[in-house]
């Protein structure tokens, strides 16, 4: 009877500790992520929410100047641009993802931590309990004592219940954060598979979109190809990156002049009245705007700032960036091709001739999707970036001469 009485005690117990909640929560397994640095999660997610923010923006306003526009031509490089936006938003949303599943775990894995600290009393409290609900009732009824020390008992454990749970609020509510954080990376994790479900189908889109263009210009390829040899002869001439980009700016300046040429005229009755001066062009306006449509080419971390010192000591002439593998690079403003390719030591590059003597140069590119003489508008996919050890280098220049291209972002 005493044995049975003192079993009845324990088991009450354990289920008061139960109902206490001061139970560790189970964490299920997850499929396998790629996380970020913990230290760099928080910067990640701020950066990634505004590069998507702009990426949807620039999307809205690429589709909307598709639907109005009246050319082909120009309806489709808008479609290309904007399906160019999408995929920048799909990957700067994945990177949000991936920076709250970052942050979920940690600040989980902090509290579990704090908990198996708090929970040890608790524990060791619960396992003297179980071995005591698990010892025989023969040996509870030999134990010393009377039925009077059940009931006194009862009575101490009726009275301490009420403290347990008041000393306890504590660790029941890092117990109710660990489980909002288990589910906060459950949600993370979903918008993390959708991103990538969202970036195959935008890029999908993209290549078919793309395929359509390259059939639309198949009569247009002859003069192309011309152009492209030119500019490859130039790349083997030029000793570094910064002749090749002056070489490119001279044949850019020979072409605007013979674009100011006039035209042939009628042979009038006074040849000596007739004849041009032979002054040379008036040179470009020193304040001419950039492209009005200037944005970065590619999204991903600032690894080198305009003017900081680089490894060799020099300063830098641009921005360099980290994209994540494969990121997709878009043309940094409205202009044309003027290489597109290879180039020793800085992967394949795309170098592009703006409107009033401005020319940007992007490196470090995987794969490059225009050819030279091909017109493209601020966001036009150029190609896909190699990430990882490769970063993506963006040079805006103005008459040859680098200038921060962060002054002139909108």
């Amino acid at each position: 009877m005493r044995g049975r009485a003192i079993l009845t005690v324990t088991v009450a117990t354990l289920g008061v500790l139960a109902a206490l909640g001061l139970a560790m929560p189970a964490s299920e397994a997850a499929p396998a992520a790629v996380l970020l640095d913990p230290g760099d999660a928080e910067a990640a997610l701020a950066r990634a929410t505004r590069e998507s923010r702009l990426a949807e923006n620039r999307a809205a306003r690429l589709t909307t100047e598709a639907e109005a526009a009246k050319e082909a031509a120009q309806r489709t490089a808008s479609e290309a641009a904007a399906l160019a936006a999408r995929i920048q938003q799909a990957e700067a949303d994945i990177e949000i993802a991936r920076a709250r599943l970052t942050i979920a775990k940690s600040r989980r894995a902090a509290v579990t931590a704090r908990l198996a600290a708090k929970q040890e009393p608790t524990a060791r409290l619960a396992a003297a309990l179980q071995t005591a609900a698990r010892r025989p009732l023969a040996l509870s009824a030999l134990q010393p004592g009377s039925l009077q020390d059940v009931v006194h008992l009862r009575a101490v454990l009726a009275s301490t219940v009420p403290a347990i749970r008041a000393r306890t609020a504590a660790l029941r509510s890092e117990l109710d954060r660990g489980r909002a954080l288990e589910a906060e990376a459950a949600r993370a994790l979903g918008e993390l598979r959708g991103g990538e479900a969202s970036l195959r189908q935008r890029r999908g889109e993209l290549a078919v979109l793309e395929q359509q263009q390259r059939l639309a210009s198949r009569n247009a390829r002859g003069a192309a190809l011309r152009e492209g040899e030119r500019a490859l002869a130039l790349a083997e001439e030029a000793r570094d990156l910064d002749g090749l980009v002056d070489k490119l700016g001279q044949v850019a300046a020979l072409r605007r002049e013979l674009a100011a040429l006039p035209g042939p005229v009628l042979r009038p009755a006074d040849l000596s009245a007739a004849l041009p001066s032979q002054t040379a062009p008036a040179p470009l306006a020193a304040s001419a705007p950039p492209p009005r449509d200037l944005q970065l080419p590619v999204q991903g971390r600032t690894l080198v700032g305009f003017g900081a010192k680089r490894d060799s000591g020099l300063a830098s002439t641009g921005l360099t960036l980290a994209p994540v593998k494969a990121a997709q690079v878009v043309a940094p403003g409205r202009g044309r091709i003027a290489f597109a390719g290879a180039y020793r030591g800085f992967g394949r590059i795309v170098i592009i001739e703006h409107d009033g003597g401005w020319t940007s140069l992007v490196t470090g590119l995987e794969r490059v999707d225009v050819t030279v003489g091909d017109s493209v508008i601020g966001g036009s996919p150029v190609g896909i970036a190699s990430g990882g050890a490769q970063p993506v280098t963006i040079e805006l220049r103005r008459g040859g001469t680098p200038v921060n291209p962060l002054q002139y972002l909108k």
